[in-house]
C-alpha cells in the first residue's frame, strides 16, 4: 500500500490475533501493539501474557501494556488506530490522537449486540445471522458510525464459539484490508447507526453456564429449554464453560460439559470433565457412574 499510514493496534484475546493474522497476510502490519497486562492463570497462578502479546513478540513488534489508559500515550504519533476486542473503553484524548481516527472491528451486525459478548449472544439467541461491523469509534460503547458490514449466515450452520470467533476474526481482518486504503483516501463515508434499534449484551459470568440436571436426564418436557441448553454449551465453551450438578450414589457431582447434542428430548453430553478428573466421553463417565 502506497503512502502507508502508521498504525497502532489495540487488542487482547484470540479474536484480535485472528484479525492481526489477516492484516499481516495482506501486507498491513501495525507499527505498535497495545494490549492488556499479563495476568495470573491456572491453579498455580502463573503470570501469562495475553494472546496478542504472544503474537506481537513472535513478529518482533513493539508492545505496550498499560494498566490503565487514563494518562497513557504512545511515544510516537500514529495516523490510525485499529481496535479489536481490547477490553477497555478508550478515553477521548486517545481516540482524538490519530489523524484518521480509530477503527473498531466488532463481531456483530451493529446496532445489534453492542457490548462485551456479541458472539456468545448471537449463539444463545439462536440468531439466523450475525456478522462483522467496521465502525469509527466514538466515546460511547459500540456507538460510532459504520464504515462497512458483512453477514455470516447461521441458519444452516450451528457453530460453537471458537468456530464463529475465528470466522468473524478472519472476516474482520479481510474487511480492514479493503477498507483502510479507501478510508485513508477519503473514499468512504461513515453511516450513523440507527440507535433506536440498538440491543446490548453483557459480560458472561461463570454462573451463566449452569444447566439444569433434568435437561441432561431427559426429564424436561419443555423442548425450548433443551434447545437453549444446547446453544449454551456451544456459546459458553471454552470460557466460562457450562456445567451441571448430578446426584450420583447420593452425592452431588459437578460435571463440566464441553460438547453436547440434542436427542430424544434431552441434552446428551459428548465430552465432560467430572469434578477432580480428566476430560472423558459421556459414555465412559456413565460406565462408572450409572444414572437412574
Amino acid at each position: 500500500m502506497q503512502n502507508r499510514p502508521k498504525i497502532a493496534f489495540f487488542g487482547t484475546p484470540d479474536f484480535a490475533v485472528t484479525v492481526l493474522r489477516a492484516l499481516k497476510k495482506c501486507g498491513i502490519m501495525p507499527d505498535a501493539i497495545v494490549t492488556s497486562p499479563d495476568k495470573p492463570k491456572g491453579r498455580n497462578l502463573v503470570l501469562t501474557p495475553p494472546p496478542v502479546k504472544v503474537w506481537a513478540d513472535e513478529n518482533g513488534m513493539s508492545v505496550f501494556q498499560p494498566e490503565k489508559l487514563a494518562g497513557f500515550s504512545l511515544p510516537e504519533k500514529y495516523d490510525l488506530f485499529i481496535l479489536a476486542a481490547y477490553g477497555k473503553m478508550i478515553p477521548k484524548e486517545i481516540l482524538a490522537a490519530p489523524k484518521y481516527g480509530t477503527l473498531n472491528v466488532h463481531p456483530s451486525l451493529l446496532p445489534k449486540w453492542r457490548g462485551a459478548s456479541p458472539i456468545q449472544s448471537a449463539i444463545l439467541a439462536g440468531d439466523k445471522e450475525t456478522g462483522v461491523s467496521i465502525m469509527l469509534l466514538d466515546e460511547e460503547m459500540d456507538h460510532g458510525p459504520i464504515l462497512a458490514t458483512e453477514k455470516i449466515p447461521l441458519e444452516k450452520w450451528s457453530p460453537d464459539y471458537l468456530k464463529l470467533e475465528e470466522k468473524a476474526g478472519e472476516m474482520g481482518g479481510k474487511m480492514l484490508c479493503e477498507i483502510i486504503p479507501k478510508w485513508i483516501k477519503g473514499e468512504i463515508k461513515p453511516v450513523p447507526q440507527d440507535h433506536v434499534k440498538a440491543t446490548y449484551c453483557r459480560k458472561i459470568k461463570k454462573e451463566d453456564g449452569s444447566i439444569e440436571p433434568l435437561i441432561i436426564l431427559g426429564k424436561e418436557s419443555n423442548a425450548e429449554k433443551v434447545t437453549e441448553a444446547e446453544r449454551k454449551v456451544r456459546a459458553l465453551n471454552p470460557d466460562p464453560g457450562t456445567f451441571t450438578i448430578l446426584k450420583i450414589h447420593g452425592k452431588d457431582i459437578r460435571i463440566k460439559i464441553k460438547k453436547a447434542h440434542v436427542a430424544n428430548s434431552a441434552l446428551i453430553p459428548d465430552l465432560v470433565i467430572p469434578e477432580g478428573k480428566k476430560e472423558m466421553s459421556w459414555s465412559d463417565f456413565l460406565k462408572g457412574h450409572p444414572i437412574n
